[in-house]
């Protein structure tokens, strides 16, 4: 019964968002303020049918109710809670209703928080963030149903992926999701924008904190992601430049050049229509990371569906939503004018270069991840990895980093880069001295290791400078003064510009010192890797609660004294038959420890293999600062659905 309730709300959710599509529309076309207002009950129920379908489908999962199609194919009555309810969304139907959930909620949000914005915009971008929630709502109804039922339930369900069945890839859709579908409000807000005909500082204010919430939840996501291929796996990378890694990174570039061009037409009233753009192609890539994902087209670890038809289907969704807005952007191309005019050498100048450098490769990495596909179109088959994606993506955030100081401290309209060239001594300085140190202590080794550590100490030497020359001049009490009250918006800012350069630093350092020693070992052996003694002391069976696994027991010591003792792990789980790598690392803040055991050898012992990963943790942190300036910046009070453009409209003063 409950989960016939959740199949007919997700009905009657469909049915308000065709009404809440059209009715504000024409509202706001005729000036009808009651059809208008129509927009915030209906998208608030909208969002409670969503909701209450959303709870149906886990109560299913959580009771194992096996009569539920989805459930028996994803779950299994001995699967621990967790991922019973991780369950719900580790398949592609329950995915995809996460989706609609997350589209309905934002658009929720925008009703309750968006009272300072003019009747008309609000009324347009519900009823835009609707059109979208309509869309993928017929999308799962009519091609992805998740409360389909069998007439004979089994007793027992098939299970979850048992890759699927971790802590990280637990959390780790969700966020990534709401940074996806988050897009989908700054697209909302620039397809209205469109149709009204005005784009102002106003409008750049209130679309930068969707566009910087969305931000923040892709890079968690992200780095969840990569965390989680990195102890999971076994193979011992964070990035693979899998088609699905790429399908998330590439929206995070968008969203990364989208957040910095608002911000020049919020201060300047310039770049309109490139933001305008940036925003639609943000969102864009999104449909176009949902349609990799799931419509066959590639094969990874991380893809849910392989039917054609529903990337068809998906397909079409993103022909008309990317396509119609392109169209919309091209007829009102006379209201994007820029009001704004600015030297050469400005932070607009430098905000566009930003800006080019992040749209670029975004594109670098879109062709490389649909050139294999358009090869076989041809009937030729090509492989495009890791090197590809190293040689063409990695130059240009070299000079991002190498421009990203310099440019964040320029004024605006017109700067003499000289006084910010002087003010970055130090941090020039600083990144040389460690880049000589590194050169000088490695030996035999690439300049990658060299040369990452230089950009990374350069930039968060350089955010650092920043903020502190914001304190002007002065006794250093009165500084500290200062700096106390600088806005929040400016300590995230140094959060996530310090943050880039430390995952900047981790990722060089790993990539250019890791070390690694594939063996076979057997039980009592000890064998040196690397200046460490390792030795496998037992090879046991342990029971899981859903699967069996080999466990091991490794010490490991250094000049005779013990580092730590270390248990991995081979899992196989019995009801797919699926064998997993359990990683067992000793985090370090200068190197973890990485060590994995392989299947048993015919001429006896175990295959083992031991990485030693200098700066891995690093890469998280950095993502996690990232991350937290982005969300210490929307605690801003500027960013409050622009309570401050909304008042300097009141009183009729441009917005700054």
């Amino acid at each position: 019964m409950i989960t016939e309730l959740g199949h007919f709300a997700l009905i009657l959710a469909f049915g308000v968002a065709i009404v809440q599509t059209i009715v504000p529309l024409i509202g706001a076309h005729k000036g009808w303020t009651s059809w208008m207002e129509m927009a915030v009950p209906a998208a608030t129920a909208q969002f409670l049918l969503v909701f209450a379908s959303f709870l149906a489908l886990t109560y299913a999962f959580v009771t194992s109710d096996f009569s539920v199609k989805l459930v028996t194919l994803n779950s299994h009555s001995a699967k621990p809670m967790l991922y019973k309810i991780s369950g719900v969304w580790g398949n592609h139907e329950g995915s995809m209703h996460l989706w609609v959930l997350i589209v309905t909620l934002f658009g929720a949000m925008a009703a309750w928080f968006g009272d300072n914005l003019p009747k008309t915009l609000k009324a347009r971008v519900l009823a835009v963030q609707s059109s979208i929630a309509v869309a993928f709502l017929g999308f799962v109804l009519f091609t992805s149903n998740p409360f389909l039922r069998l007439a004979q339930p089994p007793f027992d369900g098939r299970d979850l992926n048992p890759l699927l069945q971790d802590p990280g890839l637990a959390f780790h859709p969700p966020f990534l999701y709401l940074g996806y579908v988050g897009l989908s409000m700054a697209f909302s807000f620039a397809v209205a924008a469109l149709i009204e005909g005005r784009i102002d500082a106003a409008w750049g204010r209130w679309v930068r904190p969707w566009t910087l919430a969305a931000w923040v939840f892709l890079t968690i996501g992200i780095a969840l992601g990569s965390w989680w291929a990195y102890y999971e796996l076994g193979w011992g990378g964070f990035w693979f430049w899998d088609p699905v890694e790429n399908a998330s990174f590439m929206p995070w570039l968008f969203a990364a050049a989208l957040l910095h061009s608002a911000i020049v037409v919020e201060k300047r009233e310039s770049l309109k229509s490139w933001t305008i753009l940036l925003a639609i192609l943000a969102f864009g890539f999104s449909l176009i990371g949902t349609f990799i994902v799931r419509s066959g087209v590639i094969t990874s670890v991380h893809a849910f569906a392989t039917d054609p038809e529903r990337g068809v289907f998906i397909l079409m969704i993103l022909a008309f939503f990317t396509g119609g807005a392109l169209i919309l952007f091209t007829a009102r191309a006379s209201a994007m004018e820029a009001k704004g005019v600015f030297g050469m050498v400005s932070r607009e100048s430098a905000l566009v270069v930003n800006n080019i450098l992040l749209a670029v490769s975004s594109f670098v990495v879109f062709v490389g991840t649909i050139w294999p596909l358009i090869g076989e179109l041809f009937g030729r088959k090509i492989s495009v990895g890791a090197p590809f994606f190293e040689a063409a993506f990695t130059p240009f955030m070299v000079v991002l980093a190498l421009v990203l100081p310099i440019g964040a401290m320029l004024p605006w309209k017109r700067a003499k880069i000289g006084r910010v060239a002087k003010q970055l001594i130090p941090a020039a300085v600083l990144a040389v001295a460690v880049l000589a140190l590194v050169w000088a202590m490695q030996s035999g080794k690439s300049a990658l290791g060299p040369i990452g550590m230089f950009l990374g100490t350069w930039l968060v030497a350089g955010a650092l400078i920043d903020i502190a020359s914001r304190t002007g001049r002065g006794t250093p009490s009165a500084r500290l003064s200062r700096l106390t009250r600088l806005p929040r918006a400016d300590w995230g800012k140094l959060a996530a510009h310090a943050g880039l350069g430390i995952t900047f630093m981790g990722i060089s350092g790993l990539m250019a010192w890791e070390v690694e020693d594939i063996r076979v070992a057997r039980v009592g052996e000890t064998f040196p890797v690397a200046g460490y003694e390792i030795t496998l002391v037992a090879v046991g069976r342990e029971q899981g609660p859903n699967y069996i696994s080999t466990q091991a027991e490794m010490r490991v010591t250094r000049d005779g004294n013990h580092v730590t003792t270390l248990y991995p792990e081979k899992r196989v789980y019995p009801v797919q038959a699926m064998p997993t790598t359990e990683a067992a690392i000793s985090n370090g803040f200068w190197t973890d420890i990485y060590l994995v055991i392989g299947d048993p050898q015919e001429g006896g012992g175990f295959a083992v293999r031991t990485f030693l990963k200098p700066f891995a943790n690093w890469i998280w942190f950095g993502s996690a600062l990232m991350a937290l300036g982005g969300m210490i910046s929307l605690t801003d009070r500027r960013f409050r659905v622009a309570a401050g453009a909304a008042k300097s409209r009141a009183q009729g003063v441009p917005a700054e």
